[in-house]
């Protein structure tokens, strides 16, 4: 037989076995001839390197080095779930839905939402090209060495998947293999992993791949996207992706209605526990793609998909001491340093108090035993005091009147709840919080550099404020802990390449009250530059789309400071970007300036996100919804009845792709 059929052949036949064990779990080999196939692949692909194949099963065993993981834009923005911890926050949402979509029957996709690390995978031509972390959901780490590896995840395709496109999973590490790494490391007498979360995501940034593919990570796909993916709802696309070799779990079922959501849950709330992996709720989706599209996303979140959260475990143990911790903003926080106790897959050794008005209405004293559980399975937070339990002599718990760290006398405004150090440039932690999260990956993202090194700067007096980072030496750098020549010339190089950050970002690098990404974006996009955005008014700023009275006043304080002014001049001196950098659109025009478009339904000449772009490349703007203030609306066929009915009662113009299209051509002849 000729070698390369023989290599084709050896490279097919493993991958099916592979798929057989892995997704199907129906073994068609034994190990010991599987391990001889394998090895005869490696030998033929050793001896005739012309026939390397990137996707090859051999390189299933790992063994690449990843020193630095590159950052990597997702095509597609991997949203956040919003949350809902009840059956009437359910049915709230299912109100919403339909005051958008009318009262049109709706169907429900509902799936366990598995507890691991979220990863998107991109096949190009029924191959796996790249896998990307989650990241902050514009960008995230390039992890394919690493994620070729799982067994479960297919190299190669079969049948008939589209061209390309990006699927969306969960990486987990089941059960029986995290207690038999634990127990491994136990028996050398290592410290045990703390909860198959951490350690499946941790897994990923190891930078030896060979590492990786001895860790028995398993990986559940949940949603495909691209474009021109010919699927009419999410339960076609889980089934459709089966057959292309994932490993999508068969516990989702389609609900023809709310009842059989709740259904679906009440059952998984009590048979979760039988499962190999964990697992915290459930999300339920919208079935069908078409309404999907219409009901669109928030700035975070589809507005077609809700996580249902089942309710936390609760544990009880001791407080021993509360400390109080200062943010970036001044906020004080009190802990609860608690008697170490399991709680829902980790040792949990410190909880939230909130705030003074929380530990008055607890009455939470020193020596009690208290109540615990994790909110949203996540922070863990005190939510009662076992009074039977209270000691003789227990003391009422009095909120520290002034700084743990600097010693300004706390100040609580009218209408807050936390109490705040006022000492903003001379409280250590509030230095080092602003310049963390100004180096933070979702504002500058200053390679190199992370908070532990901050901190060290800020002690070693290098660094008062973040202006200062731009005129580190490597020189020093050097007598630093931990300090070697690459790794002080990588923050140096880091911070240098920060100069290249767009406009909005460093906007909410600069550590704003109140100013997010999202609102950062939004006054960047209003103001254009850091000088206008100075010079604007409490009116001017409350007139911007979504911008509050709240946030424009902390926006008008933070340029009432002259520090801070000063700090922004430095800045601009060492070229960081304050204004925003116009992409020239040679297709643009204004003929559709001041005109307020809406979008409905299925398009023929357009994918939406491109008839939502003409619009925007033409001067007009894309509501969400229809008001009176929606010019026109577009609408394609199957447009959703709600939004049928509010224009015509409105009296909007429905127009159709085409009447769009002429629209737009009849400035440009």
């Amino acid at each position: 037989m000729e070698i390369q059929q023989q290599i084709l052949m050896l490279r097919e036949e493993l991958n099916l076995h592979n798929y057989n064990y892995y997704v199907l779990d129906n073994a068609t080999i034994s190990d010991y001839d599987f391990d001889l196939k394998l090895k005869q692949l490696q030998e033929l692909e050793a001896t005739h390197p012309e026939y390397f194949d990137d996707n090859s099963p051999t390189h299933r065993v790992g063994g690449t080095i990843t020193k630095n993981f590159q950052t990597v834009a997702h095509e597609y923005r991997m949203y956040s779930l919003d949350n809902s911890y009840s059956k009437e926050d359910l049915l709230e949402w299912e109100k919403r839905i339909q005051k958008v979509l009318g009262e049109v029957p709706l169907e429900y996709t509902c799936e366990l939402k598995y507890d691991g690390a979220s990863i998107s995978i991109t096949y190009e031509n029924g191959q796996l090209v790249r896998a990307v972390t989650r990241g902050d959901g514009f960008q995230g780490d390039d992890v394919t060495n690493n994620i070729k590896t799982i067994k479960s995840v297919p190299l190669r395709l079969k049948g008939d998947y589209p061209a390309k496109f990006d699927i969306r999973g969960e990486i987990i590490l089941p059960f029986s293999g995290f207690e038999k790494m634990n127990q491994e490391l136990i028996e050398i007498g290592e410290t045990p992993y703390s909860n198959p979360r951490n350690t499946a995501s941790g897994s990923l940034k190891l930078q030896d791949s060979a590492l990786v593919a001895k860790r028995p990570l398993d990986c559940l796909l949940y949603s495909i996207v691209g474009s021109n993916l010919q699927l009419s709802s999410q339960f076609e696309g889980l089934n459709k992706t089966r057959e292309w070799g994932f490993k999508v779990p068969q516990e989702a079922r389609l609900a023809g209605n709310i009842e059989a959501v709740f259904e679906f849950i009440d059952y998984w709330d009590v048979h979760r526990h039988e499962l190999p992996y964990e697992t915290d709720g459930v999300v339920v989706k919208v079935n069908s793609i078409q309404y999907q599209e219409e009901l669109g996303f928030t700035a975070k979140s589809p507005r077609w998909a809700m996580a249902y959260k089942f309710k936390s475990e609760q544990v009880s143990t001791r407080l021993n001491s509360i400390s109080y911790q200062v943010g970036r903003t001044g906020a004080i926080t009190p802990v609860a340093n608690l008697e170490p106790v399991q709680l829902a897959g980790t040792i949990v050794k410190r909880a939230s108090l909130h705030n003074a008005d929380q530990i008055e209405k607890l009455d939470i004293r020193i020596g009690d035993t208290v109540f615990v559980e994790k909110g949203g399975e996540i922070i863990p937070k005190i939510i009662a005091v076992d009074l039977g339990q209270r000691p003789e002599n227990s003391v009422v718990t009095h909120y520290i009147t002034h700084c743990p760290e600097c010693q300004t006398e706390l100040v609580r405004n009218e209408g807050e709840a936390n109490h705040y150090c006022p000492n903003f440039y001379g409280c250590p932690p509030q230095i080092i919080g602003r310049i963390q999260h100004y180096i933070s990956r979702k504002a500058m993202d200053i390679e190199g550099l992370g908070g532990e090194t901050v901190a060290l700067l800020f002690t070693n007096g290098l660094v008062q404020n973040y202006a200062d980072l731009y005129e580190l030496t490597v020189e020093q750098i050097l007598p630093l802990e931990r300090m070697a020549q690459k790794s002080a010339e990588n923050l140096v190089n880091g911070v240098a390449e920060s100069k290249n950050i767009p406009f909005e970002r460093v906007l909410y690098a600069l550590g704003i009250r109140y100013v997010g990404e999202t609102v950062a974006k939004k006054l960047a996009k209003h103001y254009k530059t850091i000088d206008a955005l100075s010079r604007a008014s409490l009116m001017d700023l409350v007139l911007v789309d979504e911008i509050g009275e709240r946030i424009a006043q902390s926006v008008i304080d933070f340029f009432e400071n002259q520090e801070n002014n000063l700090i922004i001049e430095r800045l601009k001196e060492f070229g960081v970007q304050f204004e925003v950098v116009e992409k020239v659109n040679l297709d643009a025009t204004e003929i559709l300036l001041g005109k307020t478009f809406v979008v409905s339904g299925v398009f023929t000449e357009f994918s939406r996100d491109d008839l939502k772009k003409a619009i925007e490349d033409n001067g007009g703007k894309v509501g969400s919804s229809i008001s009176s203030k929606t010019d026109y609306v577009v609408a394609g066929d199957n447009m959703g009845p709600a939004k049928l009915e509010k224009a015509s009662k409105l009296n909007i113009p429905i127009i159709s792709e085409v009447e769009f299209m002429a629209m737009i051509a009849l400035d440009k002849d």
